[in-house]
């Protein structure tokens, strides 16, 4: 097998790549372009060509059936290896650390969705929508798992993003509240103490609205330091996502007071894919990922009748 690999780098091996990846977007069951069309497709010889899909043959990455005058149709596909061969690895995504069972049941159901389709998907876990963003623009990630509003906020400071999917209210959290250090507190007041992320669009917007006409003093902390600096009685109130089984069980918290605040929390609550609109073939391999296959083992995993496995 090993020399077989070797012969990717020979004259037909590397006209395999070029075929490899054509070969990709042709189902099986379906027929393959003809010898000539590949010739004139990527300027080669009939002879390279015929060698090359002999060497796709050989790797197990195809399985072809001559039907005579009717062509050539692909039997079967390797989708993993026509990938490895034509250079194309696996997607990488950024999405939040998986801190709640509402995101490992998001980080599985996005596995699982490309699993589905036969393709590789590898995910990594950033802290803060604006970091996923600005990771995506500069090409470090695939694509990026961010609420709906933290998308259109990027959207404005990054050109050339794009939403491409939406995977539909309470996807992304069920909500968010206003968590207390002080148990009998039930709003933002003058004089307390205030903790933002600015890093989150999604906190730093809704606790600026809260929080607007009132004299409070914000405190600039990590999104991941709220819960114990509110334990400690270091801040009065933060906005915190209410999927956060330590804050629900241990502080007490109220619904927000501003009616904009209350809006946006459903532009919050979604999960949306967002990638840089010039990768075409990112958005080639995303668009034949089913949304509905992600929301069905998402839940799953938050009833308790599948283990998080991302």
């Amino acid at each position: 097998m090993t020399r077989i690999w070797e012969n990717l780098y020979s004259k037909n091996g590397l006209a395999a790549k070029h075929i490899a990846k054509e070969l990709l977007s042709v189902e099986e069951g379906e027929r393959i372009p003809r010898i000539s069309d590949f010739c004139e497709k990527i300027s080669l010889g009939r002879g390279t060509v015929q060698g090359a899909i002999k060497v796709l043959e050989e790797l197990g990455a195809i399985e072809l059936e001559s039907k005579g005058h009717m062509g050539t149709y692909l039997k079967n596909k390797d989708v993993s290896v026509l990938m490895e061969i034509a250079d194309i690895g696996p997607l990488m995504g950024a999405m939040p650390l998986p801190y709640s069972i509402k995101y490992e049941g998001l980080a599985t159901g996005i596995v699982e969705a490309f699993e589905k389709v036969n393709k590789r998907v590898s995910m990594t876990y950033m802290r803060g929508a604006s970091n996923r963003l600005e990771a995506l623009k500069t090409r470090r990630y695939d694509f990026a798992i961010v609420s709906h509003l933290a998308a259109l906020e990027g959207l404005r400071y990054h050109k050339g993003l794009k939403i491409v999917k939406r995977l539909g209210e309470q996807s992304y959290v069920t909500g968010h509240k206003i968590f207390f250090a002080d148990k009998k507190a039930t709003k933002i007041e003058d004089g307390m103490r205030v903790g933002i992320d600015k890093s989150s669009p999604d906190q730093l917007k809704i606790t600026n609205l809260e929080c607007e006409g009132k004299k409070v003093e914000l405190i600039n902390l990590n999104y991941m330091q709220l819960f114990q600096t509110l334990k400690d009685n270091k801040i009065d109130a933060a906005v915190w996502n209410q999927d956060e089984i330590r804050s629900v069980e241990t502080l007490s918290s109220a619904g927000f007071q501003s009616e904009k605040a209350r809006e946006l929390t459903r532009l919050t609550s979604e999960a949306v894919i967002v990638i840089d609109e010039a990768r075409a073939e990112v958005l080639e391999q995303l668009d034949s990922i089913d949304i509905s296959v992600i929301t069905k083992e998402q839940k799953k995993v938050e009833e308790g009748s599948r283990i998080p496995l991302y």
